[in-house]
């Protein structure tokens, strides 16, 4: 089986295609469901996603009115959703972060955590309103672009503060820089890194694993008659390469070194699948690139050899030996959701005075879990990520075996960003920063998307899209 374009709209492939934004708007539209409260939530439900790099306030309403078209629909025509194969351990998560509220030195502020959980409804909606593959790859690409603005924004940011912090601070000038980082157009700098790596690993899959040639999808008209277009394969790939440097520069401007170990596991995975020969060019790449480096850069991956010598590293040895002495004194609730910094100073060893630096949360996402909610709401959450890795490798590797082309890269760039989100996550509470958290479940719930519109197009032979 191959998954092709829907017949109704353009019939240009993605090399193509990406020169005409109009064009793929209007065939995106097409897509949606038949008039009602249905292709209201889906029209929604899109606008969430194209807005989450922008706007969370913005996000959050066209996530609001998707859910209220949604609902209203399910009224109207009584059905039971679908939802990926996750429920029991989404739910004991779930269960279990409302019931370590009940042991919390302050109930109050836990129930915020409690709120964050209504972000897995991105799940359900992702399955249920995401409508063919040429609308996923509709929303990937304005996301790619959206990145790469975010990026020259962050590069601007950049330049402004060096200038400012070499004329204020030049005895300290390390320091300052990466005291208050690029943010693009987020909030914290912590914040736009983690949704930059998540966009820039699927931008990585799309250059690396995106179809070029027509004759690799199963288009209409047949592909020899697409030949006078191989120019605009040409130039089409070049555009996709300059946002991908774009979105690369602004990570690394980013500084945040979670954030690289992330790329570059997940970096490894892509490059593995779909570059193999040039595996050697990773880390010949990472070392002309340190050695090319300004001395600020070097600087920033030289502390990881004297980390005594970073406040940010020693901090967090800290942090996590008072996450752990938590765990030891309440393994089965914790103590609280976001009461980490409302009990900090009581599990400090006695006569030590805290490293001055923010103490919300541990910087670990591991141990934040267990430290704030119980081993076995902890155990939930390994569970649960787990089966989000597992699935979307597997219906990768079956899309795979179904010669799914234009269908792979957007697997392997979730599993990829997968890869990175739980490798960022051993030095940052990613799962709690709500910006990211609403991408990484957009992008773990694609791969179940996929493998329903495969379902779809194995089921009616007769059809030649992939849609509900």
């Amino acid at each position: 089986m191959t998954l092709s374009w829907p017949s109704g709209g353009s019939t240009k492939p993605y090399g193509i295609e990406v020169i005409d934004f109009r064009r793929q708007i209007d065939a995106a539209w097409q897509d949606l469901p038949g008039p009602g409260p249905l292709r209201w939530a889906s029209f929604f439900f899109t606008l969430f996603a194209l807005a989450l790099l922008l706007s969370v306030a913005a996000a959050q309403v066209f996530f609001s009115c998707a859910g209220l078209c949604y609902a209203i629909d399910l009224i109207r025509r009584p059905r039971a959703p679908k939802f990926p194969p996750i429920k029991l351990p989404l739910a004991l998560f779930c269960i279990l972060t409302v019931l370590s509220i009940g042991w919390a030195e302050n109930p109050a502020v836990g129930w915020t955590a409690v709120r964050k959980l209504t972000l897995f409804l991105i799940i359900l909606f992702a399955v249920n309103l995401l409508t063919s593959q040429r609308h996923l790859v509709f929303i990937y690409r304005l996301m790619f672009v959206e990145s790469a603005l975010a990026g020259l924004v962050a590069a601007a940011q950049f330049v402004l503060q060096y200038r400012q912090m070499r004329a204020e601070h030049p005895g300290q000038f390390y320091y300052y820089m990466t005291l208050m980082r690029i943010h693009g157009f987020m909030g914290h700098w912590m914040t736009f890194g983690g949704q930059q790596m998540l966009i820039f690993i699927a931008l990585a899959a799309y250059v690396m694993g995106a179809p070029r040639n027509p004759d690799e999808l199963a288009l209409s008209p047949p592909a020899p008659a697409m030949a006078q277009h191989a120019p605009k394969f040409r130039r089409a790939t070049l555009f996709w390469w300059v946002i991908l440097a774009i979105v690369f520069a602004s990570l690394v401007l980013n500084f945040t070194r979670g954030v690289w170990l992330g790329c570059a596991i997940a970096l490894l995975y892509l490059v593995a699948r779909w570059r193999t020969r040039l595996l050697w060019a990773l880390p010949v790449g990472a070392v002309a690139i340190y050695l090319a480096a300004p001395s600020l850069l070097r600087e920033r991956l030289q502390t990881l050899i004297h980390p005594s010598t970073d406040p940010a590293i020693t901090v967090r040895f800290e942090m996590w030996h008072v996450g752990l002495a938590m765990i030891r004194r309440h393994p089965l609730v914790g103590v609280g959701p976001n009461n980490i910094n409302e009990v900090y100073l009581a599990y400090l060893p006695r006569g030590i005075v805290p490293v001055a630096a923010w103490h919300e949360h541990l910087h670990d996402v591991y141990l934040q879990l267990a430290a704030e909610r119980g081993l076995p709401c902890f155990a939930a959450w390994l569970w649960l990520m787990g089966l989000l890795g597992w699935h979307s490798y597997r219906i990768r590797q079956k899309l795979a075996q179904d010669n799914a082309a234009g269908a792979i890269w957007i697997a392997d760039g979730c599993f990829a960003g997968w890869l990175a989100f739980v490798a960022e996550g051993f030095f940052e509470f990613n799962f709690g920063t709500t910006p990211v958290l609403m991408v990484f479940l957009l992008l773990v719930s694609v791969p179940f998307k996929l493998a329903d519109l495969e379902v779809t197009s194995h089921g009616s032979a007769q059809r030649t899209d992939s849609r509900f």
